[in-house]
């Protein structure tokens, strides 16, 4: 007997999507294959855009994600956050947090937990200093918010996996790397968040 319905809406860059994994499964494909309860009906809905900065996520993820939500079940909120707001000739810190912070209040407002997962590094250093700037502050508004934030940028950055895995992908990564990101998700604080039991085996 499943008594919790619950509704994922995930929403992201092209990465979320699977780009990269020669599998097509990605990393949520592989999160997801990892969750399941016996009184729990999980429905899932990937809504990604590539290469979108968070001002962009955060003008559209209200109008598709509530279509996807259900009027009578627990629905849920997965913000896969990507580097695309380094490009932007204005870019701050600032901006971007107030971009994120208006993404979860308006979830909390509505009574739907989200989960962020921060960007990812590349292998350009430079940039990467820059991107942990950024993931600095979305973790500050995520925690500020009591909302799960899985780091990937800061264990990701210096793994020898990871970096080979993007060489080889020509920036993207590949089964190894999706599979890294997913292990990061599964393993910090997705179960809890479904309110779901972890797998024994």
């Amino acid at each position: 007997m499943q008594n919790r319905q619950i509704r994922i809406a995930a929403v992201g860059d092209h990465i979320l999507a699977g780009a990269g994994d020669p599998r097509a499964v990605g990393w949520w494909g592989r999160v997801l294959a990892r969750t399941s309860a016996p009184d729990v009906a999980l429905e899932n809905y990937v809504l990604a855009v590539p290469h979108e900065t968070t001002e962009e996520l955060g003008a559209r993820w209200w109008g598709e994600a509530s279509r996807r939500f259900s009027e009578s079940g627990e629905n849920r909120l997965v913000v896969a956050l990507s580097d695309a707001d380094l490009d932007l000739d204005a870019s701050s810190s600032a901006r971007s947090r107030l971009n994120l912070a208006n993404v979860l209040d308006t979830a909390s407002q509505r009574g739907i937990p989200v989960l962020v997962l921060g960007p990812t590094p590349s292998l350009d250093e430079s940039r990467n200093q820059r991107l942990a700037e950024l993931n600095a502050a979305y973790l500050d508004v995520a925690d500020r918010r009591g909302q799960v934030y899985v780091d990937a940028f800061t264990p990701l950055r210096d793994h020898e996996q990871w970096r080979a895995d993007l060489a080889a992908g020509g920036g993207l990564p590949g089964q190894a790397g999706h599979g890294l990101i997913a292990w990061l998700v599964l393993h910090r604080g997705w179960y809890q968040w479904l309110g779901v039991p972890e797998p024994t085996a």
